[in-house]
């Protein structure tokens, strides 16, 4: 996603897209973006220096309230932001260093038969893969011994 398809998308709804706005949305894009609010304040003060932390969280609501994003809670830490939000996807997260990668879905999930919900209403499914990202093992997996 580029950030002309966001700020697009945006604009169609009749978002008042002021200054603040556009650069918290100008942040948000890119492959494999998860940013947390004080990441994505950091980058939009790059852009747009006066910015306040308030607008940056207010407009994080805005945008997850709207759809546009959505919150992804699956490390230890601050909550992350994912402008991912049109497209199903899981995730893959990097149980040394916390990176988040999407993982395309290649079908629906497998369905749950209706004895083992116990009367739940399944609205959504998340599935979060946990290993090691290649930064990780190439760092933190000593080599194979030569022989």
């Amino acid at each position: 996603m580029t950030a002309t398809d966001l700020v697009g998308r945006l604009r169609s709804r009749d978002w008042r897209l002021s200054a603040q706005r556009r650069a918290v949305a100008e942040v948000l894009v890119g492959e494999h973006v998860h940013l947390t609010a004080e990441e994505v304040h950091e980058l939009a003060r790059e852009r747009l220096p006066e910015i306040s932390r308030a607008t940056v969280y207010n407009t994080l609501n805005e945008l997850v309230a709207m759809g546009e994003l959505t919150v992804v809670d699956v490390v230890d830490g601050p909550k992350r932001y994912d402008p991912n939000a049109t497209v199903q996807h899981d995730h893959l997260v990097c149980e040394r260093c916390h990176a988040i990668r999407d993982l395309p879905r290649s079908g629906p999930p497998p369905p749950i038969p209706d004895d083992a919900r116990g009367g739940f209403l399944v609205t959504g499914v998340e599935v979060t893969y946990r290993g090691l990202c290649p930064d990780c093992v190439r760092l933190h997996v000593p080599p194979a011994p030569s022989e």
